[in-house]
């Protein structure tokens, strides 16, 4: 839904909220025009029900808006008497219009000192439960989202296994533009797999005031721009239309940020030309290949020596592949005494993959030597041509089209391009675009594969590992990797963990509260 349709929407709402409440407004001391004023009504409805004024407030944020509505609903029948559980049951199901009923066909009187204090243990309970999820979905929502790194293509920087708290609020908290969803959870609900949201309406997109842009090497989670699929681990099944903020949510490396000219030379990227120069704790890491001496070739101790995973080897006689390693790691094999050679595997400038961006077999990339393209900046101007058409097509008939309820098609009619028809010279794009790679170079679908990543997609940035889980470690204590508990995500130097002063924390807080009780009861 755009803008102009939303407003249309709120309005009706306004109506549908002044014809089932007026005699109510009335019956409570206040006038009858009071009930179809916007915003002004649901703040005189708070002082009907009692309830603080800024709980107009939560009825503006997306999602929290939804938990809000019910609890309204039950609080305003309740302030003219209606207290059973059939009536709450009733005007929930009916989606507040039992307060229709409530409005003229009783004769209620209203309670002006009502008692807000829930008359039983489960009542209080569900009060207690119900505020919890909506303050840790404003957490979740515009602050701190708690993420698992599924994948391994930045090893060395982010394991598999580790737990991070990805902040919002560093490049602006993106408002939900699912309006209808469950709360605390993605596209899923657990445990019964079902889709946990409703794919329309839809809120305008919007984005809150970051305090940082994303800069190029930042490590960034996003939403998967062609996910279609309907669980994020089993892509057999039948794809499907996904909301942005449905998505899947995928992390990499920023590597190229609008305004940059980007081409990858034998698996290292170069910005204007330049190579880039990672942060310290990223480590590049390739596949290769080599021959040893003999046939006393020991997978383990290989694996012992260089931390690669036994899963990233395949051995056949003298000879053995080896992915996920580092330049470090394979200069070390050099000098293994049973290996006689190790060479790195590149495929080859102007050899063709097809399943490299932009998907059509019609330029001779991979994902070693690829480029150069440009990456989108919004208000940027670029000449049309069959070039640009095919790797902008996506971007104007998706992102900046469909996404954004816009019936965008560009075709192509010979060496013309035409946008809905019409011949266009040229194209300027409406926002941002970035470009996102793993570290690991051969194991990781990033934007070689699918093309850019539109601003609307960008969730959030990595700020702290909290927890990490080896499940190839063999024991409860070894399976926790203590090194890595509250370490931060970014930064040039080794990570340090913080974990001992949490546990002081913690231990000094416990202290004091014990005391603090002690001295409250004496």
């Amino acid at each position: 839904m755009i803008l102009k349709e939303w407003f249309i929407f709120f309005l009706i709402i306004q109506v549908i909220h002044f014809l089932g409440t007026w005699k109510l407004y009335i019956k409570a001391g206040r006038k009858a025009w009071e009930a179809i004023v916007p915003v002004y009504n649901a703040v005189v409805l708070m002082k009907i029900i009692n309830r603080p004024w800024w709980w107009v407030i939560l009825l503006f944020i997306p999602v929290i808006n939804v938990i809000m509505l019910p609890v309204i609903w039950v609080e305003t029948i309740r302030s003219f008497g209606k207290n059973t559980t059939k009536d709450t049951i009733l005007v929930v199901a009916t989606l507040g219009f039992y307060i229709y009923y409530v409005n003229y066909m009783l004769d209620e009187n209203y309670i002006e000192d009502r008692d807000l204090k829930p008359k039983t243990a489960s009542g209080e309970w569900t009060s207690s439960i119900l505020f919890a999820i909506v303050a840790a979905t404003i957490v979740h929502t515009y602050f701190m989202q708690p993420y698992t790194i599924p994948t391994g293509s930045l090893e060395r920087t982010l394991l598999v296994g580790d737990f991070l708290f990805v902040s919002k609020f560093h490049y602006g908290a993106r408002t939900p533009m699912t309006a209808v969803s469950f709360p605390m959870v993605h596209d899923t609900i657990p445990v019964i797999r079902k889709k946990s949201y409703l794919s329309s309406p839809q809120y305008p997109y919007f984005r809150l005031p970051g305090f940082q842009k994303i800069k190029r090497n930042d490590i960034v989670v996003f939403s998967w721009p062609i996910d279609t699929v309907r669980f994020f681990r089993d892509q057999s099944k039948k794809s499907f239309y996904k909301p942005i903020d449905k998505k899947s949510n995928y992390v990499k490396r920023c590597v190229g940020i609008p305004g940059d000219s980007l081409s990858v030379i034998d698996g290292y990227v170069h910005i204007n030309g330049q190579r880039t120069k990672l942060p310290n704790r990223a480590q590049l890491q390739f596949s290769y290949t080599g021959t040893t001496k003999g046939s006393n070739f020991n997978l383990q101790n290989l694996y012992n020596r260089y931390k690669a995973k036994p899963n990233e080897f395949r051995y056949n006689e003298s000879q053995f592949i080896a992915s996920g390693l580092t330049e470090e790691a394979a200069s070390q094999f050099k000098h293994h005494p049973n290996v006689a050679s190790v060479k790195r595997i590149i495929a080859s400038k102007g050899q063709k993959d097809p399943s490299i961006f932009p998907n059509n077999g019609k330029v001779n990339w991979n994902s070693d030597n690829f480029g150069a393209i440009y990456i989108p900046e919004a208000g940027k101007t670029v000449k049309m041509d069959l070039k640009s058409f095919s790797l902008y097509r996506r971007i104007i008939e998706v992102y900046e089209g469909s996404e954004m309820g816009i019936d965008n098609k560009l075709t192509a009619n010979g060496t013309q391009i035409l946008l809905n028809g019409k011949p266009i010279k040229d194209y300027t794009f409406k926002q941002d675009y970035y470009w996102m790679m793993g570290d690991n170079r051969h194991n990781s679908e990033d934007s070689r594969a699918w093309g850019y990543v539109p601003a609307n997609h960008i969730v959030g940035k990595p700020v702290f590992i909290w927890f990490s889980w080896d499940t190839n470690a063999k024991g409860l204590f070894n399976k926790i990797r203590w090194d890595r508990m509250f370490t931060t995500v970014g930064g040039n130097d080794k990570p340090v963990s913080y974990f001992k002063y949490f546990l002081i924390l913690m231990a000094g807080w416990f202290i004091y509260s014990k005391y603090r009780k002690r001295k409250k009861a004496a």
